[in-house]
């Protein structure tokens, strides 16, 4: 069963996402539970993933973490494998696994107060000879120093495959944090449509009770009126078949049914009279024996 929110024929939900995130699978599950809402996915670089909701040009954006959440929402979906990338001929590629500490003499292209693990290690910060950084406006040109020999870079594996060269090298590095990917849009925003794409991204199923597209199809569908006091099986037979209590010793039973009242009183009195009859009997047989 398809659950639907009205949405005007206009509505296009409009989605953005950083370098390394794939939201193939999201945008179908939406295609397929929100077919009269289309959404449109565009990518957005890291500088740019929060700016663009403030400006309106996106009205949900999965962005890698941490962000200024000022004016935001921002659910963490998932946790990223942290790689070094160097050139093919490095010693990196001797390792499955590189230890931080190993790259202490390195030349690392990127704001060392982003890993803060190399950075109190770094043999160049701690003589006072780490040269400024160049000047690197993307990502690619970041890689062109890589493969120049000019320095290494530490990027979620995700971002090292999206961007991968034949003369590059990466290798997961251990002793830095993990990154992170948050789904954000601006807050107080409370669109049903937003909400919906929200559950979507969870992993909610279609028929989740969380989902406004659920709640409205439960708000629409008419409301199950019960029956009237006395209704039974019997097709409304009002008379209860529970048996009255009895007032004390020999008196009447009589249980009320939809055909009348019945007296069980006989039987009980039936009973007793057979036993005062075995009684008398007894004592008259005790006195002709005498």
């Amino acid at each position: 069963m398809r659950y639907c929110v009205h949405v005007p024929e206009s509505r296009v939900l409009t989605v953005a996402f950083v370098p390394g995130v794939t939201p193939g699978k999201w945008i179908r599950r939406w295609e397929e539970r929100m077919p009269q809402c289309p959404l449109l996915a565009s990518p957005v670089s890291e500088v740019d993933q929060v700016a663009i909701l403030h400006r309106g040009e996106t009205e949900m954006s999965f962005v890698r973490l941490p962000v200024d959440r000022a004016g935001l929402n921002v659910i963490e979906l998932y946790a990223e494998i942290p790689v070094v990338v160097a050139p093919k001929d490095h010693e990196i590629a001797v390792f499955d696994e590189v230890p931080v500490a190993e790259l202490a003499a390195e030349y690392l292209l990127q704001d060392p107060d982003l890993f803060p693990e190399w950075r109190d290690i770094s043999d160049q910060i701690r003589a006072g000879t780490r040269p400024p950084l160049p000047a690197m406006e993307t990502l690619e040109a970041a890689l062109d120093l890589v493969e120049a020999g000019l320095g290494i870079l530490i990027l979620p594996m995700s971002v090292a495959r999206q961007f991968s060269r034949k003369s590059l090298r990466a290798r997961p590095v251990s002793g830095v944090p993990q990154p992170r990917i948050g789904l954000a849009w601006l807050e107080g925003n409370t669109d049903p449509v937003i909400e919906e794409f929200i559950g979507v991204v969870r992993g909610r199923s279609a028929q989740s009770s969380r989902q406004p597209s659920v709640q409205a199809a439960q708000d629409a569908a008419p409301k199950k009126v019960r029956g009237g006091s006395g209704a039974g099986k019997d097709g409304g037979k009002g008379a209860s078949r529970v048996p009255a209590k009895s007032s004390g010793k020999g008196s009447d039973k009589s249980t009320t049914t939809a055909g009348g009242t019945t007296n069980h009183g006989t039987r009980s009195a039936g009973k007793g009279a057979k036993t005062a009859g075995v009684k008398s009997k007894g004592h008259a047989s005790k006195r002709g024996r005498r």
